[in-house]
């Protein structure tokens, strides 16, 4: 291993090229999943069909054709990339299906939480229970997550059954911590502990980022334990991407993230950095956890109850976190693909979207 490999880069050491392979990956994964996604979608039943163009940005309200973008296909690209580390491009070829699944599976995530959450806004336009309805749009979840099964199902594959039970069993994790999340939301800002809010974190993000790497290892016919390592892999990738997202759901600029400012903070969620905070002994804690307890704020509010968090250390601790998972996404790696070249594709994805913006 270089020392790239094993040792997280700060900000102003991260490579511009590796960027640049990041995008093309998503790119790539992009124009080969869309087609699949479309298929898939298009077999859905006329209302939901509608549902689901307009949901990936490929159709207005009205069915009219959009431009919009569909995701940035960081799940799919996970997939192809572990198939491609293990098994090379026929490998990479074969899994096309469970990266389009995985994707499904994610989007059907999508659109239950922006029902749970009351979010208005996603890539930059109004959410579907917002055009559609709250039924329309957890029916069209639904049908997603069934869209998503029957395309494993389906494939002739070899690792397509072990590919099936894996997803579905994510699918069950997911749900486990979105209900975790939710329940936090109604308990008292002090009772909340870091340890739980972790595990739920885990559950949430790693457990599909583990998932996709797993299915790609899958599909390349890798051994149990390469599978296990790359499955740690996408969950420490994915923690460090939840650490980010949090961040960036605090004192993201919504020109792009494409969400209102403070969304989470009015929202009252103990997102990581807002639980760090609140457990950190400070004083700046006691009247996090005294404003975080008041029904309503103005945005100017949200202003300093941002600045109380940050004060408290847990924007600090958010990327400290970040970088120490970084640090166990490395080992993992190392674990399953021993060679640095073969690596890359994975590398560049996980440092990705740890060190995006929106």
């Amino acid at each position: 291993m270089t020392e790239s490999m094993t040792e997280p880069k700060t900000e102003s050491e991260y490579r511009p090229a590796e960027c640049h392979e990041a995008t093309i990956l998503l790119e790539r994964a992009r124009a080969e999943v869309v087609p699949v996604l479309r298929a898939a979608i298009g077999s859905m039943p006329g209302p939901l069909r509608r549902i689901g163009l307009y949901h990936f940005g490929w159709e207005n309200a009205d069915g009219t054709p959009a431009t919009g973008g569909s995701g940035k296909a960081i799940r799919p690209a996970l997939v192809l990339a572990a198939a491609s580390a293990l098994g090379g491009p026929a490998a990479r070829a074969a899994a096309l299906r469970a990266a389009a699944a995985v994707e499904l599976v994610h989007n059907f995530t999508l659109l239950h939480d922006d029902v749970m959450d009351r979010d208005t806004t996603r890539r930059h336009r109004p959410t579907v229970w917002t055009v559609f309805g709250d039924d329309d749009a957890i029916l069209a979840g639904d049908a997603l997550q069934a869209l998503a099964l029957r395309l494993l199902a389906e494939d002739p594959h070899p690792a397509s059954r072990a590919a099936v039970a894996r997803l579905a069993d994510c699918v069950v994790e997911l749900c486990a911590g979105q209900q975790a999340d939710t329940a936090m939301e109604r308990r008292d800002p002090g009772e909340v502990t870091l340890e739980e809010t972790l595990a739920m974190a885990e559950a949430k993000t790693g457990a599909l980022l583990g998932c996709a790497c797993a299915l790609g290892a899958l599909y390349a016919g890798a051994a149990a334990a390469d599978v296990a390592a790359l499955d740690a892999f996408g969950r420490e990738s994915g923690l460090a991407f939840q650490l980010i997202d949090d961040v960036i759901g605090i004192w993201g600029d919504p020109r792009h993230t494409g969400k209102p400012a403070g969304a989470d903070l009015a929202a009252r969620k103990k997102s990581l950095p807002v639980v760090a905070a609140l457990t950190s002994g400070t004083p700046a804690a006691s009247e996090l956890a005294g404003l975080y307890g008041a029904p309503h704020a103005d945005e100017e509010d949200l202003e300093y109850i941002a600045l109380t968090v940050e004060r408290a250390g847990g924007r600090d601790w958010a990327q400290a976190q970040a970088a120490d998972r970084m640090a166990r996404v490395m080992q993992e790696l190392a674990r399953a693909v021993p060679d640095p070249e073969a690596a890359g594709g994975l590398l560049a994805l996980a440092e990705f979207v740890t060190r995006r913006t929106a």
